[in-house]
């Protein structure tokens, strides 16, 4: 019998002003205790569990969930991301034996959106950056020169 080693690991930051990116954080679940390097970056341990997307009840976005232990780093962690709106990026690996990342299998990107606690969790919703009921995708209008020439009513015909 094998085993496959799944392990989750994620990057908190936020997009300044000038577009660069500010790291705020990088961790992973697969190593109890260890940091991990993938690509030259250090991602340190941190207990979590990582639910993937889902559509939320109203079907008009995807949410996925970060369930966080309870401690000094998760509380604040969750906090800031929230009140600032930073953004995450989650990807999910196949570890070696070594404890190395073999092989990405996904790689999503968040933004933390509200986050709900008790006494044993806390857990940051992650939603999708556009949402359809803000209508916050970027606008583009059709134009001749981008798609030729348009039709100037609804009716289309073919021949």
């Amino acid at each position: 019998m094998s085993y496959i080693r799944l392990a989750n690991f994620f990057q908190v930051f936020e997009v300044s002003s000038t577009g660069s990116l500010l790291d705020k954080g990088r961790y992973n679940n697969g190593m109890p205790g260890k940091s991990i390097t993938h690509n030259r970056i250090t991602y340190d341990y941190l207990s979590f569990i990582y639910q993937g997307a889902a559509k939320n009840r109203t079907g008009d976005n995807l949410e996925a969930q970060l369930v966080l232990a309870v401690n000094d780093i998760s509380n604040g962690l969750g906090v800031q991301a929230v009140r600032n709106k930073w953004q995450v990026r989650m990807f999910s690996a196949v570890m070696n034996n070594n404890g190395s990342v073999n092989r990405v299998l996904t790689e999503e990107n968040w933004l933390a959106a509200s986050m709900t606690y008790d006494n044993e969790t806390v857990e940051v919703i992650l939603s999708s950056a556009i949402d359809a009921v803000g209508a916050n995708a970027p606008t583009r209008v059709l134009t001749r020169d981008l798609v030729g020439h348009l039709p100037v009513t609804g009716n289309i015909q073919t021949l």
